[in-house]
Protein backbone atom coordinates (compact mmCIF):
# COMPACT_ATOMS: atom_id res chain seq x y z
CA UNK A 1 0.00 0.00 0.00
CA UNK A 2 1.04 3.60 -1.04
CA UNK A 3 2.13 5.99 1.39
CA UNK A 4 -1.14 8.23 0.38
CA UNK A 5 -3.00 5.00 0.88
CA UNK A 6 -1.80 4.26 4.27
CA UNK A 7 -2.06 7.81 5.54
CA UNK A 8 -6.08 7.73 3.98
CA UNK A 9 -6.29 4.71 6.18
CA UNK A 10 -4.94 6.53 9.51
CA UNK A 11 -7.35 9.36 8.84
CA UNK A 12 -10.18 7.10 8.70
CA UNK A 13 -9.52 4.93 11.84
CA UNK A 14 -9.18 8.47 13.39
CA UNK A 15 -12.50 9.23 12.30
CA UNK A 16 -13.86 6.43 13.69
CA UNK A 17 -12.91 6.71 17.28
CA UNK A 18 -13.66 10.46 17.15
CA UNK A 19 -17.01 9.63 16.40
CA UNK A 20 -17.76 6.79 18.80
CA UNK A 21 -15.96 9.06 21.58
CA UNK A 22 -18.97 11.75 20.55
CA UNK A 23 -21.47 9.05 20.67
CA UNK A 24 -20.31 7.99 24.16
CA UNK A 25 -20.54 11.31 25.45
CA UNK A 26 -24.31 12.28 23.96
CA UNK A 27 -25.58 8.86 25.30
CA UNK A 28 -24.22 9.60 28.91
CA UNK A 29 -25.13 12.80 29.05
CA UNK A 30 -28.70 12.63 29.85
CA UNK A 31 -28.11 10.28 32.55
CA UNK A 32 -24.67 12.03 33.76
CA UNK A 33 -25.51 15.37 33.22
CA UNK A 34 -22.92 18.15 33.75
CA UNK A 35 -19.82 15.54 34.55
CA UNK A 36 -19.92 14.38 31.40
CA UNK A 37 -20.68 17.56 29.27
CA UNK A 38 -17.13 18.57 30.75
CA UNK A 39 -15.29 15.79 30.09
CA UNK A 40 -16.53 15.68 26.92
CA UNK A 41 -14.91 19.15 26.26
CA UNK A 42 -11.67 17.61 26.95
CA UNK A 43 -12.28 13.76 25.06
CA UNK A 44 -13.27 15.55 21.98
CA UNK A 45 -10.85 18.54 22.34
CA UNK A 46 -9.16 17.44 20.11
CA UNK A 47 -5.57 15.41 19.62
CA UNK A 48 -3.61 12.55 17.49
CA UNK A 49 -5.61 9.58 19.21
CA UNK A 50 -2.33 7.54 18.72
CA UNK A 51 -3.17 5.27 21.41
CA UNK A 52 -6.52 4.46 20.18
CA UNK A 53 -4.85 3.96 16.56
CA UNK A 54 -2.10 1.72 18.29
CA UNK A 55 -4.54 -0.81 19.72
CA UNK A 56 -6.75 -1.33 16.63
CA UNK A 57 -3.51 -1.40 14.14
CA UNK A 58 -1.79 -3.79 16.25
CA UNK A 59 -5.07 -6.19 16.93
CA UNK A 60 -5.41 -6.31 13.07
CA UNK A 61 -1.92 -7.42 12.35
CA UNK A 62 -2.33 -9.99 14.28
CA UNK A 63 -5.44 -11.21 12.41
CA UNK A 64 -8.49 -9.82 14.25
CA UNK A 65 -11.06 -8.70 11.70
CA UNK A 66 -14.53 -7.68 14.09
CA UNK A 67 -13.76 -3.66 14.60
CA UNK A 68 -16.69 -3.84 16.78
CA UNK A 69 -14.43 -6.59 18.79
CA UNK A 70 -11.39 -4.11 19.72
CA UNK A 71 -12.89 -0.56 19.54
CA UNK A 72 -13.97 -0.52 23.28
CA UNK A 73 -10.60 -1.31 24.55
CA UNK A 74 -9.37 1.53 21.56
CA UNK A 75 -11.61 3.71 23.43
CA UNK A 76 -11.32 3.12 27.35
CA UNK A 77 -7.28 3.58 26.43
CA UNK A 78 -8.09 7.34 25.20
CA UNK A 79 -10.11 7.84 28.09
CA UNK A 80 -7.82 6.53 30.74
CA UNK A 81 -5.36 9.02 28.89
CA UNK A 82 -7.70 12.03 28.84
CA UNK A 83 -8.38 11.33 32.13
CA UNK A 84 -4.78 11.55 33.51
CA UNK A 85 -4.33 14.77 31.28
CA UNK A 86 -7.13 16.25 33.17
CA UNK A 87 -5.08 15.51 36.33
CA UNK A 88 -1.73 16.54 35.69
CA UNK A 89 -3.30 19.90 34.37
CA UNK A 90 -4.17 20.45 37.90
CA UNK A 91 -0.90 18.82 39.21
CA UNK A 92 1.11 21.31 37.11
CA UNK A 93 -1.64 24.20 37.09
CA UNK A 94 -1.75 24.42 33.43
CA UNK A 95 -3.34 26.99 31.95
CA UNK A 96 -4.07 25.85 28.51
CA UNK A 97 -4.34 21.84 27.02
CA UNK A 98 -4.49 21.84 23.23
CA UNK A 99 -5.24 25.41 22.73
CA UNK A 100 -7.83 25.77 24.97
CA UNK A 101 -8.03 26.32 28.63
CA UNK A 102 -7.83 23.96 31.08
CA UNK A 103 -10.64 22.32 32.59
CA UNK A 104 -9.60 23.61 36.21
CA UNK A 105 -9.41 27.00 34.77
CA UNK A 106 -12.87 27.22 33.20
CA UNK A 107 -14.84 25.35 36.17
CA UNK A 108 -12.87 24.71 39.60
CA UNK A 109 -10.09 22.15 40.66
CA UNK A 110 -12.88 20.22 42.44
CA UNK A 111 -15.10 19.47 39.23
CA UNK A 112 -12.13 18.92 37.31
CA UNK A 113 -10.60 16.40 39.50
CA UNK A 114 -14.23 14.73 39.77
CA UNK A 115 -14.31 14.76 35.69
CA UNK A 116 -10.82 13.34 35.50
CA UNK A 117 -12.35 10.24 37.89
CA UNK A 118 -15.40 10.29 35.73
CA UNK A 119 -13.31 9.62 32.35
CA UNK A 120 -11.30 7.02 34.31
CA UNK A 121 -14.31 5.00 35.05
CA UNK A 122 -16.01 4.94 32.16
CA UNK A 123 -12.66 3.69 30.66
CA UNK A 124 -12.53 0.84 32.49
CA UNK A 125 -16.31 -0.08 31.93
CA UNK A 126 -15.21 -0.35 28.40
CA UNK A 127 -12.21 -2.65 29.75
CA UNK A 128 -14.31 -4.42 31.78
CA UNK A 129 -16.14 -6.13 29.06
CA UNK A 130 -12.70 -8.28 28.39
CA UNK A 131 -11.19 -11.72 30.19
CA UNK A 132 -9.25 -11.04 32.85
CA UNK A 133 -5.84 -11.02 31.66
CA UNK A 134 -7.14 -7.68 29.50
CA UNK A 135 -8.52 -5.88 32.56
CA UNK A 136 -5.26 -6.58 34.70
CA UNK A 137 -2.98 -5.38 31.77
CA UNK A 138 -5.39 -2.02 31.99
CA UNK A 139 -5.23 -1.81 35.88
CA UNK A 140 -1.33 -2.88 36.12
CA UNK A 141 -1.23 0.08 33.47
CA UNK A 142 -3.18 2.33 35.24
CA UNK A 143 -0.95 1.62 38.96
CA UNK A 144 2.23 2.23 36.92
CA UNK A 145 0.84 5.95 35.69
CA UNK A 146 -0.02 6.18 39.68
CA UNK A 147 3.39 5.65 40.45
CA UNK A 148 5.20 7.29 37.80
CA UNK A 149 3.25 10.57 38.57
CA UNK A 150 4.59 9.72 42.16
CA UNK A 151 8.31 9.74 40.66
CA UNK A 152 8.13 12.92 38.87
CA UNK A 153 6.17 14.81 41.58
CA UNK A 154 9.70 13.45 43.72
CA UNK A 155 11.99 14.81 40.76
CA UNK A 156 10.65 18.15 40.65
CA UNK A 157 13.44 21.07 40.19
CA UNK A 158 15.72 17.70 41.44
CA UNK A 159 19.02 18.37 39.39
CA UNK A 160 20.07 14.50 40.29
CA UNK A 161 17.66 13.40 38.44
CA UNK A 162 19.31 10.20 36.23
CA UNK A 163 18.33 9.07 33.22
CA UNK A 164 17.22 6.28 34.74
CA UNK A 165 14.77 7.84 36.70
CA UNK A 166 13.67 9.97 34.05
CA UNK A 167 13.24 6.26 31.93
CA UNK A 168 11.25 5.08 34.62
CA UNK A 169 8.92 7.88 34.33
CA UNK A 170 8.49 7.64 31.10
CA UNK A 171 7.67 3.97 31.02
CA UNK A 172 4.82 4.00 33.49
CA UNK A 173 3.32 7.52 32.22
CA UNK A 174 3.74 7.71 28.17
CA UNK A 175 5.30 4.20 27.32
CA UNK A 176 3.39 2.34 29.57
CA UNK A 177 0.09 2.91 28.14
CA UNK A 178 1.39 2.65 24.44
CA UNK A 179 2.53 -0.89 25.62
CA UNK A 180 -0.36 -2.25 26.97
CA UNK A 181 -2.83 -1.11 24.94
CA UNK A 182 -0.70 -3.16 22.30
CA UNK A 183 -0.29 -6.04 24.48
CA UNK A 184 -4.20 -6.01 25.00
CA UNK A 185 -5.32 -5.58 21.38
CA UNK A 186 -2.84 -8.43 20.96
CA UNK A 187 -4.71 -10.97 23.81
CA UNK A 188 -8.01 -10.20 22.22
CA UNK A 189 -6.84 -11.08 19.16
CA UNK A 190 -5.08 -14.36 20.00
CA UNK A 191 -1.75 -13.92 19.26
CA UNK A 192 0.68 -16.34 20.16
CA UNK A 193 3.51 -15.18 22.97
CA UNK A 194 5.86 -14.01 20.97
CA UNK A 195 3.55 -12.28 18.66
CA UNK A 196 2.43 -10.32 21.88
CA UNK A 197 5.77 -9.67 22.92
CA UNK A 198 7.03 -8.09 19.81
CA UNK A 199 3.70 -5.92 20.19
CA UNK A 200 4.29 -5.35 23.87
CA UNK A 201 8.26 -4.14 22.58
CA UNK A 202 6.52 -2.29 19.70
CA UNK A 203 4.11 -0.30 21.73
CA UNK A 204 7.18 0.42 24.68
CA UNK A 205 9.84 1.71 22.52
CA UNK A 206 6.93 3.83 20.35
CA UNK A 207 6.34 5.53 23.97
CA UNK A 208 9.84 6.28 24.68
CA UNK A 209 9.88 7.86 21.52
CA UNK A 210 7.08 10.32 21.77
CA UNK A 211 7.93 11.41 25.07
CA UNK A 212 11.59 12.34 23.74
CA UNK A 213 9.91 14.17 20.98
CA UNK A 214 7.62 15.97 23.44
CA UNK A 215 10.80 17.17 25.41
CA UNK A 216 12.22 18.74 22.40
CA UNK A 217 9.18 20.37 21.27
CA UNK A 218 8.38 21.79 24.84
CA UNK A 219 12.20 23.24 24.54
CA UNK A 220 11.87 24.41 21.10
CA UNK A 221 7.96 25.81 20.91
CA UNK A 222 5.08 23.91 18.42
CA UNK A 223 2.14 25.28 18.18
CA UNK A 224 1.29 20.99 17.98
CA UNK A 225 2.25 20.96 21.34
CA UNK A 226 -1.26 22.99 22.30
CA UNK A 227 1.07 24.35 25.16
CA UNK A 228 3.25 27.07 26.02
CA UNK A 229 6.81 26.92 25.14
CA UNK A 230 8.65 25.97 27.96
CA UNK A 231 6.03 24.82 29.88
CA UNK A 232 8.08 21.40 31.29
CA UNK A 233 10.78 23.86 32.12
CA UNK A 234 8.85 25.89 34.27
CA UNK A 235 7.31 23.57 36.06
CA UNK A 236 10.66 22.12 36.99
CA UNK A 237 9.91 18.99 35.04
CA UNK A 238 13.76 17.32 34.29
CA UNK A 239 13.75 16.54 30.49
CA UNK A 240 16.46 14.54 29.25
CA UNK A 241 17.89 17.36 27.35
CA UNK A 242 17.82 19.17 30.63
CA UNK A 243 19.39 16.01 32.37
CA UNK A 244 21.87 15.24 29.98
CA UNK A 245 22.98 18.91 30.13
CA UNK A 246 23.64 19.06 33.96
CA UNK A 247 25.45 15.59 33.11
CA UNK A 248 27.80 16.57 30.58
CA UNK A 249 28.48 20.54 31.41
CA UNK A 250 30.61 21.87 34.08
CA UNK A 251 32.08 24.79 36.39
CA UNK A 252 30.53 27.82 35.54
CA UNK A 253 28.17 26.67 32.42
CA UNK A 254 26.54 23.88 34.91
CA UNK A 255 25.89 26.63 37.25
CA UNK A 256 24.43 28.73 34.81
CA UNK A 257 21.81 25.70 33.85
CA UNK A 258 21.25 24.99 37.48
CA UNK A 259 20.33 29.03 37.74
CA UNK A 260 18.12 28.84 34.76
CA UNK A 261 16.13 25.84 35.56
CA UNK A 262 15.69 26.89 39.06
CA UNK A 263 14.50 30.25 38.54
CA UNK A 264 13.54 29.87 34.55
CA UNK A 265 11.63 33.06 33.34
CA UNK A 266 10.94 33.92 29.50
CA UNK A 267 14.17 35.94 29.20
CA UNK A 268 16.06 33.07 29.68
CA UNK A 269 15.32 31.10 26.52
CA UNK A 270 17.62 31.94 24.15
CA UNK A 271 20.60 30.85 26.38
CA UNK A 272 18.74 27.75 27.87
CA UNK A 273 19.19 26.70 24.01
CA UNK A 274 23.04 27.81 24.11
CA UNK A 275 23.87 25.65 27.08
CA UNK A 276 21.66 22.64 25.55
CA UNK A 277 23.60 23.27 21.94
CA UNK A 278 27.05 23.51 23.73
CA UNK A 279 26.60 20.51 25.53
CA UNK A 280 25.04 18.33 22.29
CA UNK A 281 21.92 17.64 24.28
CA UNK A 282 19.14 18.57 21.80
CA UNK A 283 21.68 16.17 19.22
CA UNK A 284 21.65 13.15 21.94
CA UNK A 285 17.76 13.45 22.37
CA UNK A 286 17.30 13.19 18.62
CA UNK A 287 19.69 10.33 18.39
CA UNK A 288 17.76 8.52 21.07
CA UNK A 289 14.44 9.09 19.42
CA UNK A 290 15.82 7.64 16.15
CA UNK A 291 17.47 4.53 17.87
CA UNK A 292 13.79 4.10 19.78
CA UNK A 293 12.09 4.30 16.79
CA UNK A 294 14.21 1.90 15.03
CA UNK A 295 13.68 -0.33 18.20
CA UNK A 296 9.89 -0.27 17.64
CA UNK A 297 10.37 -1.12 13.90
CA UNK A 298 12.62 -3.58 14.53
CA UNK A 299 9.73 -5.63 17.06
CA UNK A 300 7.56 -5.62 13.62
CA UNK A 301 9.97 -7.77 11.37
CA UNK A 302 8.38 -11.02 13.00
CA UNK A 303 5.42 -9.90 11.46
CA UNK A 304 4.42 -10.35 7.28
CA UNK A 305 3.72 -7.48 5.50
CA UNK A 306 0.18 -6.33 5.66
CA UNK A 307 -1.89 -3.24 5.51
CA UNK A 308 -1.82 -2.34 9.36
CA UNK A 309 1.81 -3.35 9.72
CA UNK A 310 2.72 -0.46 7.36
CA UNK A 311 0.38 1.81 8.93
CA UNK A 312 2.20 0.57 11.82
CA UNK A 313 5.43 1.79 10.36
CA UNK A 314 3.57 5.09 9.31
CA UNK A 315 2.93 6.26 12.62
CA UNK A 316 6.42 5.52 13.60
CA UNK A 317 7.42 7.88 10.96
CA UNK A 318 4.81 10.62 11.88
CA UNK A 319 6.67 10.57 15.29
CA UNK A 320 10.11 11.26 14.19
CA UNK A 321 8.47 13.73 11.67
CA UNK A 322 7.23 15.85 14.70
CA UNK A 323 10.63 17.02 15.61
CA UNK A 324 11.90 17.18 12.16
Amino acid sequence: MDESALQECLLDLKDLVDSRLESCIEQAIPSHGQVAELAGDVLLAGGKRLRPLLVILAYELVGGCEMEEILPLALAFEMIHTATLVHDDINDNAKTRRGIPTLHERISQEKALIAGDWLFVQGFSLGGIYEERVVTIMADCCALIASAEFKQIDHVMDLATSPDDYLAIVKGKTAGPFSAGCEGAALIAGASPEQREALLRFGMEMGISFQLVDDLLDIRGDERMGKPRGSDVYEGKMTLPLIHALTILHGPKRQRLTEIILGFNDSMFEELIELLIWADSISYTEILIKTHIERARSALDIFADSKAKGALRAISDLVVERFA
